[in-house]
């Protein structure tokens, strides 16, 4: 049986520094795009279930402050991505109307994008590209998010934000649409 060990809270009135890193990280549009990605093999992802229910994933991800989950089926295989603009009650109305059922019937899966509507970056270029490449990129393509895959091993590898880029960078990054991953790559191909 794991015992919680009791913490305590002392006084910070004498207490002037901060902490730094003894070797502070610049960074810049030069830096490694590597260094602002969000690596699945470091860090676990944000996941949701694609049979959840629509609005019950709204309240998750608006409670989170999480603008973005990868959708998995119950083998916690990849299925999609749903976005908090997808999850928008406009959104939900409209996919409930559209169906002819009431909003609680709605699920994930009912307003993900899927899988086979998304394109990525190659974990194999992003090795090579600056968080400048990436920048354009996202900018080039109204794009908050991408994902980043591993053609080796047939998975996702890990994802871009801008927020987290403009984040590290300490700079604003202005996207100017945050259209969905399929409106910009129904474009492209």
């Amino acid at each position: 049986m794991n015992r919680m060990r009791k913490l305590n809270l002392f006084t910070v009135s004498n207490v002037d520094e901060l902490a730094w890193p003894e070797t502070p990280r610049q960074m810049s549009m030069d830096t490694m795009a590597l260094e602002f990605f969000t690596d699945f093999v470091m860090k676990e992802p944000l996941v949701i279930d694609k049979n959840l229910g629509a609005e019950h994933a709204r309240a998750v991800m608006i409670k989170t402050h999480v603008r973005l989950k990868l959708v998995v089926n119950s083998d916690k295989q990849f299925v999609g991505i749903i976005s908090a603009e997808d999850l928008s009650d406009e959104k939900i109305t409209l996919a409930a109307m559209k169906r002819g059922v009431s909003r609680s019937d709605l699920e994930v899966k009912d307003l993900m994008t899927r899988k086979q509507d998304l394109l990525a970056m190659s974990i194999e270029e992003v090795e090579f590209s600056t968080i400048g490449d990436v920048i354009n990129f996202l900018k080039d393509n109204h794009q908050q998010h991408c994902l980043v895959i591993d053609h080796d091993r047939h998975r996702i590898r890990g994802i871009f934000s801008a927020s987290d880029i403009s984040r590290k960078l300490r700079l604003p990054i202005n996207i100017n649409d945050q259209s969905s991953f399929y409106k910009v790559f129904a474009a492209v191909s």
